[in-house]
């Protein structure tokens, strides 16, 4: 883990809820450093990052099960401050000789709960709160020494604490945006109760990350390769700054980039960075390899190795590298199952996580691996990078290769760049794209009749996604104008004469994920 953070941090223990990166973001968001660590993590380790407080997160099991995770009984018994969140709730319960049983009603969703003033709830003005509610058990008797701060009609027991040894517990997540006043709840419990002086921004670290960079590098020379992605040219900035000459960067144009990608990101990069950049034009290559693959995970695989044998064949013909970087960022690392022990699970490979050192033998340079998108962004305009740069929509590691549903061929590609480009320059032109969290078109391997001229035209089918969200961990479709909706389905019928029909999706995340592969 990076060490360039402030002093002051709250540490997450990760029971395997799908909030745990939102709970680090929301702490993130108020000022004090977090970090996630595996929920078996002793309380000794604990106490060697020397935090300020404790999360303990929510979970999909059940304290009641034989051989349910469990925490260091001794983090319960320390003077440190610790939040429990549902799950973390429930442990604190059993731990302190409290009862936990199931539910007869289960609460996934929004729920009222009553407020009974207690110290998380000292600065909310009003006594009743709109909360988002995910569980099966429920505390039905309070610990010893605790006492109830909140109910709701299915759980009486919805909040409890003992200040007088700082432990407090939340049947609902305050971390979500569902939650009425939730960010105000975190704030008194890092403030308040854990006393921290709210000082950490991304911007003042970029100084503390330079200097890291320098005394891991010294005089040596650093390997990156490069996207044009936020992440990578984040990272190119800050190396540019920090070691200059030193830098050596590779870019790979895999065939799966969008319309005229490669050669705006080595014209912004260039202009903006000053750095050497060495092109790959490997298309036939990767294309030759994803012949046959329909599988979104085997064309991911696919797309890691040709990246890692084209990146090998590309850096034998520098020299004297001693250093690979990387933008690998924290949620790369948490997705990937990166905390030892943790309870995320894999939801999908990430191709620089893991991937390329074992072949290049080289140490990591991986100054982002501490930080959420959100903060990369911000580090990246502090460094002077364009904001038509570090303002683009989020695009996946395989590219285009997810976007197009089943087999790869050149034609799908190239039919999909000309949509995905028609759909973002309307975007663009309706002073929309920055208002979107994420938007994109995608091929779909399927066939539609539709009359063009006086002719019968039978050709693919194009679905449009665009997607609002705060923290990508939930989003809702764009309710885009249909006026809008019909220009960009009209251009692309008329514009490119392989596809005969144009469709929207409306589905929210969850059940769907934004992107279709």
């Amino acid at each position: 883990m990076n060490t360039a953070i402030d002093s002051e941090k709250i540490i997450i223990l990760d029971f395997g809820s799908q909030y745990t990166q939102l709970i680090a973001r929301r702490i993130r968001e108020l000022g004090v450093y977090s970090e996630i660590l595996s929920c078996n993590t002793s309380y000794r380790n604990i106490r060697k990052a020397n935090p300020k407080g404790i999360i303990i997160s929510g979970g999909p099991e059940s304290v009641n099960e034989k051989n349910t995770l469990k925490v260091d009984p001794k983090i319960l018994e320390s003077e440190v401050p610790v939040l429990g969140i549902c799950y973390g709730m429930q442990l604190m319960s059993k731990h302190f000789k409290g009862s936990v049983n199931t539910s007869m009603k289960r609460e996934f969703g929004h729920a009222e709960i009553k407020l009974n003033r207690g110290k998380l709830f000292k600065d909310i003005k009003i006594s009743t709160l709109n909360v988002w509610m995910s569980h099966g058990d429920k505390v039905t008797k309070l610990p010893k020494g605790f006492k109830k701060v909140a109910s709701s009609k299915n759980s009486p027991i919805a909040a409890f604490e003992n200040h007088s040894i700082k432990k407090y517990g939340l049947q609902f997540h305050p971390e979500v945006t569902h939650t009425e006043k939730g960010a105000q709840i975190l704030k008194t419990f890092v403030r308040e109760i854990c006393g921290c002086q709210t000082k950490w921004r991304p911007k003042n670290i970029v100084e503390k990350l330079v200097d890291d960079i320098k005394k891991q590098v010294g005089k040596k020379k650093v390997l990156l390769g490069i996207s044009g992605g936020v992440d990578s040219s984040v990272v190119a900035a800050l190396l540019s700054k920090a070691i200059g000459k030193q830098l050596e960067c590779i870019f790979v144009d895999n065939g799966l980039l969008r319309k005229d990608e490669a050669k705006q990101v080595l014209r912004d990069l260039k202009k903006a960075l000053k750095i050497k950049i060495h092109f790959s034009d490997s298309e036939k290559f990767f294309l030759k390899n994803l012949k046959g693959k329909k599988d979104p995970e085997e064309k991911r695989k696919v797309i890691g190795k040709n990246f890692i044998d084209v990146f090998l064949k590309e850096a034998k013909k520098i020299k004297d590298v001693s250093f690979l970087a990387q933008g690998t960022i924290y949620p790369d690392v948490i997705e990937s199952s990166g905390i030892k022990g943790g309870k995320a699970h894999v939801i999908k490979s990430h191709h620089n996580v893991g991937g390329l050192p074992s072949y290049l033998n080289l140490p990591l340079v991986e100054p982002l691996n501490s930080l959420f998108k959100d903060e990369v962004r911000k580090i990246g305009l502090s460094l002077g990078l364009p904001k038509s740069l570090i303002g683009r929509h989020p695009f996946p590691g395989p590219g285009l290769a997810v976007r197009t549903i089943g087999e790869i061929t050149k034609e799908k590609l190239d039919i999909l760049r000309e949509a995905d480009h028609i759909f973002i320059e309307e975007l663009v032109a309706a002073n929309l794209y920055d208002k979107v969290s994420q938007a994109f078109a995608v091929f779909l391997p399927i066939k539609s009749v539709g009359v063009v001229g006086d002719a019968r035209r039978y050709e693919y089918v194009i679905a449009l996604r665009a997607a609002e969200t705060i923290d990508f961990m939930t989003a809702k479709a764009s309710q885009l104008n249909h006026n809008l909706l019909n220009k960009v389905s009209d251009r692309i019928i008329n514009e490119i004469p392989k596809v005969s029909r144009v469709v929207y999706d409306i589905s929210s995340k969850p059940p769907a994920t934004i992107e279709w592969e």
